[in-house]
């Protein structure tokens, strides 16, 4: 072991002292509540655009089901606003803002185990050709999926040791 390598494990003891004093465990440790929804939480087939991304980041985070127990349900819903005006009146920019109500169900029974919402944001400029401004939305959206599918999932991680999943 070289003498930089000896320094860092030296300096990485208190902090890992001090997060195994504080009851710290990683949320997907194996035995923890929040390690049962890997590969267990079937999505409902998406019918949007904005439901695939959120299909896709939600499988990126807990896995594919490979035996699934519980179903999940996500509405998302977009507005847009105005943000910027330029002197010529022309919209510079604009905010999406997104808000996803989510069902957590048991697959046995169809009984609602977890319900609630998630909101973000984001926003994308209007500058430039209206190809690159229908690029600057389409990425803006897809980011905002993303957070609202992150959102749901550390929402379901949080309360999964409640749930008793």
């Amino acid at each position: 072991m070289s003498l930089s390598d000896r320094r860092t494990f030296l300096l990485a003891l208190p902090a890992a002292a001090t997060l195994a004093g504080c009851g710290f465990t990683p949320v997907y440790a194996p035995g923890t509540e929040a390690s049962r929804l890997q590969g267990t939480v079937r999505m409902d087939d998406p019918t949007t655009e904005d439901g695939f991304d959120i299909v896709r980041q939600i499988e990126q985070r807990l896995g594919r089901p490979s035996a699934p127990l519980y179903g999940l349900t996500i509405t998302p819903r977009v507005t847009e606003e105005s943000l910027s005006v330029v002197g010529s009146r022309d919209l510079t920019r604009f905010n999406l803002i997104g808000t996803a109500t989510f069902a957590l169900r048991d697959l046995a029974d169809d009984s609602a185990l977890l319900t609630g919402e998630v909101d973000s944001f984001t926003s994308y400029s209007a500058t430039g050709t209206t190809v690159s401004t229908l690029t600057a939305e389409r990425d803006a959206r897809t980011r905002l999926m993303i957070n609202l599918a992150n959102l749901v999932v550390t929402r379901l991680l949080a309360s999964s040791e409640s749930l008793a999943l």
